[in-house]
């Protein structure tokens, strides 16, 4: 039997990629593509969305991203929800909250940023899967299922049991399907994430993680068989952009060619229609305000040794806000074609989204 996978690929004639030899774009016809494109950022946040976090989004030229809310408990999670309404209406010419696909569209036509609402975690339900439906009324579309450690819906990535989804774990995913938010297994451990990509109804998300083939050991990376999984549901697989997450020394050997190393795999293996771009990262990149006693030290007693944080954690070609540029560059040179770069961009994000919440 075809899965859903097969037959798009087998419908595409071949992988986006390796398409045979071709001369590579100009940098005019790079830019104008670029500037046509929706590009959207599936996991981005700011430390302050001030005025430098805004020249940065002009600088990147996104359409949308899709931030990462506190997530504490239900009031703080409400909070953060009620500060994106009052931010959009305190700067209405900057951004607007993305509700549905479409709204996304709409930020392109209008030169605003579209920001979908979401949470790394679901501490913020408190045990009651009604709260699904309260903060999906206050904006929310978007959660992860667990962050790294285990939580009352299942084991995170970096928990030493890997027993997937409890019993409330599947009553979530069933009410996130009827209410119509997706379900993002980026930092899920290898059972949960593959008992959500099995139990949703909808194709699901991993908005920011990396190729466990190119990153052994990782375990925030995928494998093989979690993202054929995730295609054969019609989900969608965001590459991340830390350095660390990419490879072992990001200030050297790891560079903008290793991201596209993971990015190429992802394509190889499942087809250009289900990988897009993340970052982790605000807009405006990390170098720009992190320092090592800041940034790295206390990472290394927040996450396990197996998380092998590594500073600096960031790649200078991805650091900046036209990272997106910068990495279709590097695939319109391996032999890109156009169609593909706009699905990595954007395209494949809102195709999910409009599957998941609607037009």
């Amino acid at each position: 039997m075809l899965t859903r996978r097969d037959a798009i690929r087998l419908a595409a004639g071949a992988t986006a990629s390796l398409t045979g030899a071709r001369a590579a774009q100009s940098p005019e016809k790079l830019k104008r593509l670029y500037d046509k494109a929706v590009v959207i950022d599936a996991l981005s946040f700011a430390r302050e969305w001030d005025d430098e976090e805004w020249a940065a989004v002009q600088q990147s030229g996104y359409t949308g991203v899709v931030d990462s809310l506190n997530r504490r408990d239900l009031q703080t999670a409400i909070d953060e929800l009620v500060a994106w309404k009052k931010r959009v209406q305190d700067f209405p010419d900057r951004y607007m909250i993305a509700l549905e696909a479409e709204d996304f569209l709409r930020a392109k036509r209008t030169g605003k940023l579209a920001v979908m609402m979401n949470f790394q975690n679901a501490t913020m339900l408190e045990g009651d899967v009604d709260n699904v439906d309260a903060l999906h009324a206050l904006g929310m579309r978007c959660f992860q299922l667990t962050y790294n450690s285990r939580n009352l819906l299942g084991d995170g990535c970096t928990e030493r049991t890997n027993a997937g989804l409890s019993d409330f774990g599947v009553e979530v995913v069933e009410r996130m399907n009827e209410v119509g938010v997706l379900i993002d297994l980026s930092h899920c451990g290898s059972q949960t994430t593959f008992d959500g990509i099995e139990i949703s109804k909808k194709p699901v998300a991993v908005t920011h993680s990396m190729i466990e083939k190119l990153r052994p050991g990782h375990p925030r990376a995928k494998t093989d068989d979690q993202l054929k999984a995730l295609a054969d549901k019609g989900g969608v697989f965001g590459v991340a952009a830390l350095g660390y997450f990419i490879g072992r020394d990001p200030g050297g050997k790891t560079d903008i060619e290793t991201y596209a190393d993971h990015v190429e795999h992802a394509v190889n293996l499942i087809g250009a229609e289900h990988v897009a771009l993340s970052t982790d990262f605000p807009v405006r990149g990390i170098a720009s305000w992190a320092t090592r006693e800041e940034w790295y030290e206390p990472r290394l007693k927040f996450f396990k040794p197996s998380y092998d944080v590594q500073w600096p954690p960031w790649i200078p070609e991805l650091d900046t806000p036209d990272r997106f540029r910068n990495v279709i560059a590097v695939l319109d040179r391996r032999g890109w074609k156009t169609r593909n770069l706009e699905r990595l961009l954007g395209r494949n994000w809102l195709r999910l989204f409009k599957d998941v919440f609607g037009a």
